[in-house]
């Protein structure tokens, strides 16, 4: 007997609907599955048969033939072990097949039969309701996740029984109902940490307020237990909310990974990636033989934070170069290519040398210049080009340390931060992609920064003593406009424009000067 069901592939953030055929054709007792299938859904069938068993199922007495179209897309994983099962019983009259051809289903099978976690539920929901399925059918762990897309009923189950009882109609499952935009907004700005934490350093955290306004790209440097790993971890409770498109976004790459958190179903807050200096390039890219996003994509629409960047092997950093510029990377495979988003802010940290003290006020740096010089030169000039702003951090001196004066909380801050971006939102509308002054192109920055003669003799001047790149140039004006937008200035003036220069004096000639 042949049967006809449906499961799914996760190929980069996306779906593809895999067609399942299963069928008795007669001749001699054996099991094959066809259709490019990797060796953990060959090796579903021992798994299948073993759950089927243990849960009072009959063993197929007849030669079963699975097919996975489309065959020239490669299936992996162990979540085909729930359709092939379904399909199995079936194809062996155990089941009624009738309604079968109206659900996705997806799951890993234990032999006792009971279902464990997959990951991608939320591309293969969004993909179910695109191709109007009635529902999808996954492992509990997952339902919350998948019910987050409307108009498709999703459900839950925990043991192989529960579906065969529900196509049996024995036991009639409930779709779970998740309320997207109550669950969305109430976990948006619960933040267990904040701002005024962070005792002194008012011109860094000034300089990360305009990083935040702008989705500008910003570097710490300064010695051992100076505040900036804190700082940096502080900076997402100052950007501005994610908006509900941004969070399914983010959601669909965390789901393909596998990173989602099991106690949610949303990505609420912007994420804040920080991974180890040991990372290698596919970690951070993306990368595998079916290409699995990286650490740049897992910070989409939040923050990559690279703590102590001149320990990372320079091939790391250099693959960052490209997807920095255009917000998003291609995995390229012989048989394959694709593109995950990476619209994210780097944060990195950094010692000015490898004892971590030159240039501190009261201890003494055991570096010679040689060695000095060698540490920063760990960091390229185009790298460097791309970091927006260039901010030495200073030890908090003992008194303000001890103060009980409470600074500026984030929710202060981050209320500038969403006027600003607000004044960018409208600015841009007109400009598909373009949501802060960061994200500008060549064409489109002649058009905003237009700065005065004052403005102009007080860059060049700028730009001759400090040797600044053409890219740097850009990266001025860019904050100069961040700066005036937090002014709520509609030009950029000469004082915008000095404090945009004073972000850039860490550049290689100003390092340690």
């Amino acid at each position: 007997m042949l049967v006809k069901l449906f499961g799914s592939a996760v190929y980069g953030v996306d779906a593809i609907t895999i067609t399942i055929e299963v069928d008795t054709p007669g001749g001699q007792l054996g099991y094959f599955i066809v259709g490019l299938p990797d060796n953990a859904v060959k090796e579903s069938t021992d798994r299948v048969l073993s759950a089927m068993l243990n849960t009072g199922f009959e063993r197929p007495r007849a030669k079963m033939v699975v097919n996975m179209a489309p065959a020239d897309i490669k299936k992996a994983g162990a979540a085909y072990d729930l359709p092939i099962a379904i399909g199995f019983l079936a194809a062996t009259n155990q089941l009624p097949s009738e309604q079968l051809h109206e659900y996705v289903m997806m799951g890993e099978l234990s032999l006792d039969g009971s279902i464990r976690p997959i990951k991608g539920a939320l591309p293969i929901a969004i993909q179910s309701r695109a191709e109007k399925f009635k529902g999808l059918i996954v492992p509990k762990e997952n339902a919350r996740e998948a019910a987050l897309v409307n108009n498709l009923d999703v459900y839950g189950v925990e043991h192989i029984k529960e579906v065969v009882d529900f196509f049996n109609g024995v036991s009639d499952l409930k779709p779970l109902k998740v309320n997207t935009r109550e669950e969305f907004f109430d976990a948006q700005s619960h933040f267990e940490i904040d701002f005024n934490d962070v005792k002194g350093q008012e011109n860094v955290k000034r300089a990360l307020e305009i990083a935040a306004a702008g989705g500008h790209n910003a570097i710490l440097i300064g010695p051992p237990g100076a505040g900036k790993t804190m700082l940096a971890k502080r900076l997402p409770t100052i950007l501005p909310p994610l908006t509900l498109h941004e969070a399914l976004e983010t959601t669909k790459i965390h789901s393909v990974a596998g990173k989602l958190p099991g106690n949610t179903s949303l990505v609420s807050q912007r994420p804040f990636r920080s991974p180890h200096h040991t990372v290698s390039d596919a970690a951070l890219v993306g990368g595998g033989g079916i290409p699995q996003p990286g650490e740049i994509s897992l910070a989409h629409n939040g923050v990559l934070f690279l703590d102590e960047l001149p320990e990372f092997k320079r091939t790391v950093l250099e693959v960052m170069r490209q997807p920095m510029e255009e917000r998003r990377v291609t995995i390229s495979r012989a048989k394959v290519s694709m593109d995950f988003p990476a619209s994210f802010m780097l944060i990195a940290s950094m010692n000015p040398c490898p004892c971590g003290y030159f240039n501190h006020p009261e201890k003494e740096c055991t570096c010679s210049a040689v060695m000095v010089q060698r540490y920063l030169n760990k960091i390229s000039g185009p790298l460097l080009d791309r970091i927006d702003l260039h901010l030495e951090v200073t030890p908090v001196p003992f008194t303000e340390l001890s103060s009980e004066r409470m600074s500026e909380g984030s929710d202060t801050v981050r209320a500038r931060v969403i006027t600003a971006r607000e004044i960018q939102a409208k600015r841009f509308e007109k400009h598909e992609g373009i949501y802060c002054n960061a994200q500008m192109g060549t064409k489109l920055l002649k058009e905003v920064c237009v700065i005065s003669n004052v403005g102009a003799n007080l860059l060049k001047t700028a730009m001759d003593r400090l040797n600044l790149s053409a890219r740097a140039y850009d990266r001025i004006l860019k904050v100069s406009r961040t700066i005036a937008d937090l002014a709520g200035s509609e030009d950029i003036r000469p004082e915008h424009l000095a404090e945009a220069i004073q972000y850039r004096s860490l550049d290689r000639e100003g390092w340690g000067g």
